[in-house]
């Protein structure tokens, strides 16, 4: 089997979206990413969708709805991925070993989610079904409260890190700056993210607002050739390496800090490109909480187990760091449209990879790393892409 190529995108703003719907939101992406690849709608073979839902919208059946919003794929087979907060890779690797098995040639990749319309409260219901409800669905906070206990559990054994949470809060959100599709396109500063405040309260244990990322709705899409196909066309992006990884659901029977499944990921991946994560020039990681994205510089080698807070202070994750990380500006800044992200954060790297990320152009990029996990590091993605010519 040889892996697709991305050959084409295309990506919505991220915030409050006017779009009513998925239907709208998968709309403003399908066509112009097939016209960014320079495939024309009746190329592609099947179309895979990622789409959370679980609550946010009594319409489901997510699949069928980008034909809906787009009537030129009317016709196509279709399927729709969900795995949590990981549902956009769930659906691009569904779309790569549709090619790779060569059931297809192209495939159209979609994520979507409308969240801003549901009640925040009911928000917070919705998103804890990605624990393990038995046990957790009674945790004060939603989702914060599950990764503000995982915050005070790093904080009993490592110590206080708010200073170095607040570090990575600061740097994504001066990182957002540079992005036009950001949610949140504001330089907080280290000061304001350090400093619990009336406009910068606690949300959850020790996770300060400034620690969360954002209610978002949004879109993301990704076209996908095989190496023939993409041979005749503008741009090509392979993967070097594609992983996925699982863990156990309850976080009372694994260790909650130790993010195993995010660490057998990231070597799985590091292992089939044959590099070392140094090796690569910039990373794009699920900062949904800033102690994520802290924990994952463990997962993906950069420090050992209880000194990611180090990375954070020392400068190797910022633009112009040794491994820039959510040049972006992460979920953090950019935005966390739940179905949307996975799709979101490989189109960062490939527009990175291509020259073409604009004010967040990395100069001299030629191999990322993507890394995508649902739940609190229960499905874990680690893709390294390169560019192809």
């Amino acid at each position: 089997m040889t892996d697709p190529m991305i050959v084409g995108w295309a990506h919505s703003k991220f915030g409050k979206s006017p779009a009513p719907d998925t239907t709208s939101l998968m709309a403003e992406v399908a066509k112009p990413a097939l016209d960014h690849a320079g495939i024309p709608p009746d190329a592609v073979d099947g179309i895979f969708v990622g789409v959370y839902n679980n609550g946010f919208s009594r319409q489901d059946f997510q699949g069928a709805l980008v034909a809906m919003g787009t009537p030129e794929l009317a016709g196509i087979p279709f399927m729709r991925c969900e795995n949590a907060c990981a549902t956009g890779s769930a659906a691009l690797y569904a779309a790569a070993d549709f090619i790779a098995s060569g059931r297809g040639r192209v495939a159209l990749v979609i994520g979507a989610e409308k969240m801003t319309a549901t009640p925040m409260a009911e928000v917070g219901e919705i998103l804890l079904s990605a624990s393990h409800v038995p046990e957790e669905a009674g945790i004060d906070g939603g989702f914060a409260g599950v990764f503000g206990q995982i915050a005070n559990s790093y904080f009993q054994r490592h110590g206080d890190r708010s200073e170095e949470m607040a570090l990575i809060a600061a740097k994504n959100h001066a990182n957002g700056l540079r992005n036009p599709l950001a949610h949140m396109q504001k330089d907080f500063g280290f000061d304001f993210c350090n400093r619990p405040s009336d406009k910068n309260p606690l949300v959850a244990g020790p996770l300060r607002r400034t620690d969360c990322s954002l209610v978002s709705d949004g879109a993301a899409a990704i076209v996908l050739a095989d190496a023939d196909v993409a041979a005749s066309l503008a741009r090509a992006v392979r993967f070097r390496a594609r992983a996925q990884a699982g863990d156990i659901l309850a976080l009372s029977r694994r260790d909650p800090i130790a993010f195993d499944g995010a660490r057998r990921a990231w070597a799985a991946a590091l292992a089939q490109a044959g590099c070392g994560v140094m090796d690569l020039d910039l990373v794009e990681t699920h900062d949904c909480f800033t102690v994520a994205e802290m924990i994952e510089y463990e997962a993906m080698g950069l420090a050992p187990p209880g000194m990611g807070w180090r990375v954070a202070r020392d400068g190797t994750t910022a633009r112009g760091g040794a491994l820039p990380v959510n040049l972006s500006g992460g979920l953090k800044s950019r935005g966390h449209p739940i179905g949307a992200t996975g799709v979101s954060q490989h189109v960062m790297v490939a527009a990175q990879l291509m020259g073409e990320a604009g004010d967040m152009q990395l100069p001299g990029a030629t191999l990322g790393g993507v890394f995508n996990m649902g739940g609190a590091a229960v499905a874990n993605y680690c893709s390294i892409l390169e560019r192809a010519r």
